[in-house]
């Protein structure tokens, strides 16, 4: 199983191991990360908004223009940020490495 890690806005580093083929936003629900996911991964809002790390970043497969375009809704977007319900973890990106950012709008307040 691949493993990965997020780094949570207070510098917190959590190595997760996961079945391959499970998006970010559903890895960080299952292990009880604080990453929103408000429309539940169908592209509609910013909510799982994540800075993938520089090194991985050109690992993963192009970004849509659906996808950039929710991100343009997202707060502290970088060069390397995605969604978290777009990025597969798969063996290929096992050591995969994503920053939570400090601020995210929170669609459920």
């Amino acid at each position: 199983m691949p493993r990965m890690t997020f780094i949570e806005a207070n510098g917190t580093r959590r190595e997760i191991e996961s079945p391959a083929n499970r998006t970010l936003l559903s890895i960080a629900h299952a292990n009880k990360l604080p990453v929103e996911g408000a429309c539940e991964g169908s592209m509609a809002c910013s909510t799982c908004h994540v800075i993938v790390d520089a090194e991985w970043y050109g690992r993963l497969k192009k970004a849509s223009e659906e996808e950039n375009d929710m991100l343009d809704l997202a707060y502290g977007i970088t060069k390397t940020s995605r969604l978290g319900c777009q990025i597969l973890l798969t063996d290929d990106l096992d050591g995969l490495v994503v920053s939570l950012p400090v601020e995210t709008r929170n669609m459920m307040l």
